[in-house]
């Protein structure tokens, strides 16, 4: 099944806020439905954002009013991930040509991120295995599978990848606090592909890490910037902090359509600070969404096209 898809003229996706009790499709037939599920996180992860904007431009070029506003409102709908932005622009720039020039360009996409994940997958879980050798123990952080990516996934995707080769030891989710990314929507990829794994605190990785129970770190991204510093969901930071002491690997994986040459550095990145109340509904809350990792924490960045060492110039 894919994360979202176009069918009969809509936008069909896998609703992310009901799993893992429920294996609910929402079909969007509006412009400001995809805003909503956008927003509300019922659609995530950058491969599967940029799949929504592009696919969201098609759905407004048929609605026909207003198509400047519609765009501009699908692009800023979350303002850290670069793909929701880079997909709406690229389907928009079909406008002259038609709706259904529009629409192929986002279908376009679409398989590109398909192709994407899973030449994403063969090369990431090549170099986890050059660097840990056989049977690595994974951690990872929020969701990077296919529910993230259309099919196959990121991060997860390059686990899954291993189990695959038979070439996995275990893998612990973080719960990636507040919405739990980690401890409902990867362990449930996890679980439905019959992977051994534990979920665990947030906090409790950099421990785990030391203790020495972690072979390997494997995250996605939202962003990766010109110098290789990447923004990813919040608490990915002190993972990569964590991995730096321990001395192990901390990979990321993510397309080359992540890459955001125009943002010269973390620091220049709008970072999404969300509603208290997905903290903590009586006190005042601080909630961003995302932090910066610097690039010198980061072993390697794996794209669907090569191996990137930030540390070097690249």
């Amino acid at each position: 099944m894919r994360t979202i898809d176009w069918v009969d003229d809509a936008i069909v996706i896998i609703d992310q806020t009901a799993l893992p009790a429920e294996e609910r499709l929402l079909r969007l037939t509006t412009v400001e439905e995809l805003i909503a599920a956008v927003r509300s996180l019922a659609v995530r992860g950058a491969p599967a954002l940029g799949v929504a904007g592009a696919l969201g431009v098609a759905l407004a070029v048929r609605i026909g009013s207003d198509l400047e506003e519609q765009v501009r409102a699908i692009e800023t709908a979350r303002p850290t991930a670069v793909n929701l932005a880079r997909g709406a622009r690229r389907a928009a720039s079909r406008i002259p040509d038609g709706p259904e020039a529009v629409l192929e360009e986002a279908l376009a996409i679409r398989d590109e991120e398909i192709a994407a994940s899973a030449a994403m997958a063969t090369r990431g879980a090549d170099l986890i295995t050059e660097l840990c050798g056989p049977r690595p123990r994974m951690l990872t952080h929020c969701n990077t599978g296919a529910l993230a990516a259309v099919t196959v996934g990121t991060a997860l995707g390059v686990v899954l990848e291993l189990h695959r080769r038979g070439a996995l030891g275990d893998v612990i989710a973080s719960e990636t606090r507040p919405l739990l990314q980690g401890a409902r929507l990867t362990a449930w990829e996890l679980s439905r592909a019959g992977v051994d794994f534990r979920v665990a605190v947030d906090g409790a990785g950099p421990f785990l890490m030391a203790r020495g129970e972690v072979d390997a770190v494997v995250v996605g991204a939202d962003r990766i910037c010109a110098n290789g510093d990447t923004v990813n969901k919040i608490g990915t930071y002190a993972h990569a902090l964590g991995a730096h002491r321990a001395g192990i690997p901390f990979l990321v994986v993510a397309p080359e359509s992540t890459i955001d040459a125009d943002t010269p550095d973390g620091a220049a990145v709008p970072i999404e600070d969300r509603t208290q109340d997905e903290v903590n509904g009586s006190f005042p809350a601080a909630n961003p969404a995302f932090d910066v990792t610097p690039h010198d924490l980061i072993t390697a960045i794996v794209t669907d096209r090569r191996v990137i060492r930030p540390a070097e110039k690249w």
